[in-house]
């Protein structure tokens, strides 16, 4: 990236955008994405949290690993089981400052340790492909670059840094740690890919995952059915239920169904599992009373037992007024660099979700430009590196200067 003379960037603010390109970023990238990070790998992301570790203790503050939250599953026998995470790094610099930020990312990738992706490759097309290269250990050395080179420029703003294991199912165990570091911030920025072309996600849906336990009765298929009650078909006709709830503001995806057993048993036990995505406060309480209903009729005419496990763990998230003067900031700080910077509302959820809910303004995709996340294809363009650092330095040292 070339920033011309004529645009209205500062003296402190060329030296940044000239350590941010001097940042060693692919390198650390690809050593970061060499090692396998699936959120269920808890060696993997032991490595990679401390690769983490001493990479941003190079910044001033203190650097913590931080346990994760007690978390729970279940399983497909319908018990109830903790699920393990890693643990989730912290770093908190300057919390006296009057103005402070928290930048977010997570160390984790969607794909398990025995996934066949698992390789980097340089192509000849200025991409790189590798598991979690866009999602999000770019973003990751995106923000340290950031970071470095606003420290370089003596910026007196305090920010804490927040990396979790577990943001690809759900941040179970570290939304907590992320919403208590979001309170009484200034705003919050949060290293999830941009679009290949550089675009934002403005307003985001929020979504819950729930897993409904059906408990029926066994009995001979051929002998006794009408002894048993069959929790396949009851399970199913609570997914054709819910999935009747589904509209313009709320989708209604039945998953799966886990359960039955041999063809001569009418089966006693089955989990439905299913999303929702809803696009605001109102159809969450929609959701949950189609819930409601939809068990209370089933358990009734089907004579089942039915549990309901989760919830709605990402609200979701709409553009304030807050939200609206940050992305301003973004904005104005790409111009400067010569970057057009757009958003456009998205269907996915991240951390971001949670952190508008904390009352924080943030923007949740200041990571690298890239594409195909969560697949084998998944990519990176290198040159977005120094543009995004640029980016976010940028708007920091500005943060610092004139808040919102």
């Amino acid at each position: 990236m070339v920033v011309s003379p004529e645009t209205g960037l500062r003296g402190a603010e060329r030296a940044a955008v000239e350590r941010t390109a001097a940042a060693p970023s692919l390198e650390r990238i690809c050593r970061w994405a060499a090692m396998n990070s699936g959120t269920g790998n808890l060696a993997g992301l032991s490595t990679v949290a401390g690769q983490l570790a001493d990479a941003f203790s190079a910044l001033p503050g203190e650097v913590r690993l931080v346990p994760p939250a007690p978390a729970e599953r279940v399983r497909e026998d319908g018990t109830v089981a903790a699920l393990d995470h890693g643990h989730h790094l912290h770093l908190s610099v300057r919390p006296d400052a009057t103005r402070r930020l928290l930048l977010t990312g997570h160390m984790d990738t969607v794909y398990p340790v025995d996934h066949p992706f698992q390789a980097i490759t340089e192509r000849g097309d200025g991409t790189i492909n590798g598991p979690g290269t866009a999602d999000m250990k770019g973003g990751l050395a995106v923000m340290l670059a950031a970071l470095e080179a606003i420290e370089a420029a003596g910026c007196a703003i305090g920010y804490d840094v927040v990396i979790n294991s577990d943001e690809e199912t759900g941040s179970f165990s570290s939304s907590a740690l992320i919403e208590d570091a979001a309170r009484g911030k200034l705003a919050a920025l949060t290293y999830e890919p941009a679009l290949p072309d550089g675009t934002l996600a403005g307003a985001r849906g929020g979504t819950g995952n729930f897993s409904i336990v059906v408990r029926g009765r066994a009995a001979h298929a051929g002998r006794n059915p009408e002894d048993g009650r069959n929790a396949i078909t009851a399970a199913a006709a609570l997914a054709v239920m819910l999935e009747q709830a589904k509209g313009p503001r709320l989708a209604v995806n039945p998953a799966r169904i886990d359960g039955g057993g041999p063809n001569n048993v009418v089966p006693d036990l089955a989990v439905l599992r299913v999303n929702f995505r809803p696009k605001d406060a109102a159809e969450i309480a929609r959701a949950r009373g189609a819930i409601d209903a939809a068990v209370a009729e089933i358990a009734a005419t089907r004579d089942v037992r039915i549990t309901v496990h989760g919830g709605f763990n990402r609200p979701p998230k709409p553009i304030d007024p807050g939200a609206a003067r940050l992305f301003d900031t973004v904005r104005a700080a790409g111009a400067d660099l010569g970057l057009a910077i757009a958003w456009r509302d998205t269907g996915g959820v991240c951390d971001g979700n949670n952190i508008a809910a904390a009352g924080t303004p943030v923007i949740d995709t200041m990571g690298v430009r890239g594409g195909a996340i969560h697949s084998s294809d998944e990519f990176l363009i290198v040159d977005s590196l120094a543009e995004r650092a640029a980016l976010s330095a940028i708007t920091i040292l500005r943060l610092a200067e004139n808040g919102l």
